[in-house]
C-alpha cells in the first residue's frame, strides 16, 4: 500500500531532520541496507554441510589421527556445523520476508492478525491518528 501525500511529506521531514541532526549516521543507515537472503545462500550452506558430512565419513575411513583424535572427522564436523549455521540463518531471514511481502488480494486486517510485532502495532497507531 503506497503512502498518502501527508505521510510522504512527514517522512520527508523526518528524513531531512535526521540528515540535519546527524549526517554521518543518516548516510550509514541509508547505505547499509540489509539484503534478503537468497536461495543461493541456502544452496551454499547445504553444499558446505554435505562437504562436511563427506569429510566426517572419510575421517572414519582414513587412519589420520593426532593423539587418538580423528582429525579429518573433527574438521568434517566443524564444516558441517558451519553449513548448518549458514542454512539456518538463510532460512530464518527468508521466513520473515513472505509475511511482509504477501498481499495483493488480502485485506489489511488479515495482515494485522499474523504480525503482532511492535512495528505493526506502531503502524496501526499511526494510521489511526491520521484517519480521525
Amino acid at each position: 500500500m503506497p503512502l498518502s501525500e501527508h505521510e510522504q511529506r512527514m517522512l520527508d521531514q523526518i528524513e531531512r531532520a535526521l540528515y540535519a541532526e546527524d549526517p554521518n549516521f543518516a548516510s550509514n543507515v541509508r547505505g547499509g541496507r540489509l539484503h534478503r537472503p537468497s536461495k543461493r545462500r541456502r544452496l551454499q550452506g547445504i553444499a558446505v554441510f554435505v562437504l562436511g558430512l563427506i569429510l566426517l565419513v572419510l575421517g572414519v575411513v582414513l587412519p589420520v589421527t593426532a593423539a587418538g583424535i580423528p582429525v579429518v572427522s573433527v574438521v568434517g564436523f566443524l564444516v558441517m556445523f558451519g553449513g548448518a549455521v549458514i542454512v539456518l540463518f538463510a532460512m530464518r531471514g527468508s521466513a520473515e520476508e513472505p509475511e511482509s511481502q504477501s498481499g495483493g488480494g488480502g485485506s489489511s486486517g488479515a495482515k494485522r492478525k499474523t504480525g503482532s510485532s511492535l512495528t505493526q502495532r506502531l503502524e496501526d497507531r499511526f494510521r489511526k491518528r491520521f484517519e480521525q
